[in-house]
């Protein structure tokens, strides 16, 4: 199947005095796999819902290769769905739910069987086209949805926070079940979520939101590592925004910027395990936490400004003995 990129020219929604998108403009290129991340009321799913042709934008348009489909009907877009709740039809057995888009295009019965259970098979669920939907768990019943969304091989497939539902163990292994599909059939896929470590894991490209505008768009290590906003650093993990004056390097130096943007998890307690030219932090330790792979530390700074430490629990050993109280200092490279 051939995957077309799709174009998102200053597309603005409102409802009544609420803005859900506001002027937002976003190149996607085909074949690529893009994450649409934020919080709730962040515009994603709108995004999303117009898209797929459920929202009508008040004003820009939607391209779906050269084709202008702001205005076309959902079934004439070409594009794969996946919902939240999955929207399976309890009175089909697997295979029906999965042939349902081949009937809809009038595909000969015998072909659609042939193409249903072969994309049973793909998304590993041959032997089950019988089943009645009931009779599923959580993560058979999303391969089954997934079967569904690719079964008639659409040029774009959207994804509306498909794993929300699923343990989180499960969850884990349907991202990378979802990546390997997404690379095997190169089909340009956009992906709501508001799991930031599901975007991170799953995404060439993140676009995230907040108030119905994209805040940045970058690669998950550089929206990670980069954040080219206070919200996007906040959002993205635990990140401690200090002001210069709260470090110091400890090389003598002076520290240098109008904040610093520092992830829990780039410090370490012993000043050997970083660069000459990394930065210190000193504060009262409030509390802390053991979290089976690293321990999380709240500091009190002099000036009163709280910091999250996290160090790993193979490089922690000094961490259980640590008392609320004690004074601790803290390294991470500059």
């Amino acid at each position: 199947m051939k995957s077309l990129p799709i174009t998102i020219d200053s597309v603005s929604k409102a409802y009544g005095t609420y803005v859900a998108l506001d002027d937002v403009s976003l190149d996607i290129q085909a074949g690529e796999f893009l994450t649409l991340l934020g919080p709730s009321g962040s515009g994603k799913t709108t995004l999303l819902m117009a898209l797929a042709g459920f929202v009508r934008p008040d004003s820009g348009k939607l391209l779906l290769g050269d084709r202008d489909i702001t205005r076309l009907a959902p079934n004439k877009r070409d594009i794969g769905i996946v919902f939240q709740n999955y929207a399976l039809f309890p009175h089909m057995n697997v295979l029906a739910n999965v042939a349902y888009p081949l009937a809809l295009r009038k595909t000969p019965r015998a072909e659609a069987r042939q193409r249903a259970l072969a994309t049973l098979a793909r998304v590993k669920l041959d032997g089950l086209a019988e089943r009645n939907i009931a009779a599923l768990s959580g993560g058979q019943r999303q391969r089954v949805a997934l079967a569904r969304a690719i079964v008639f091989e659409p040029r774009v497939m959207l994804m509306d926070e498909p794993l929300s539902a699923l343990d989180k163990n499960l969850r884990e292994t349907m991202q990378y079940e979802i990546r390997r599909l997404h690379d095997d059939l190169g089909i340009t896929t956009i992906y709501v979520t508001h799991d930031q470590r599901e975007a991170l894991i799953m995404s060439d490209r993140i676009a995230v939101m907040n108030s119905g505008r994209i805040q940045q768009i970058d690669t998950p290590q550089r929206i990670y590592d980069r954040p080219s906003t206070r919200f996007v650093a906040e959002f993205m993990g635990e990140a401690n925004i200090v002001a210069p004056g709260s470090v110091r390097r400890i090389d003598g130096a002076e520290a240098s910027g109008e904040t610093l943007m520092i992830r829990a998890e780039s410090f370490h307690l012993d000043a050997k395990l970083v660069g000459a030219d990394a930065v210190a932090l000193e504060g009262i330790l409030r509390a802390k936490a053991f979290r089976g792979e690293n321990w999380l530390l709240t500091l009190a700074l002099d000036g009163g400004q709280e910091v999250l430490v996290c160090i790993p629990a193979a490089l922690a050993g000094g961490c259980v003995e640590l008392a609320a109280g004690q004074r601790v200092t803290a390294y991470a490279p500059a």
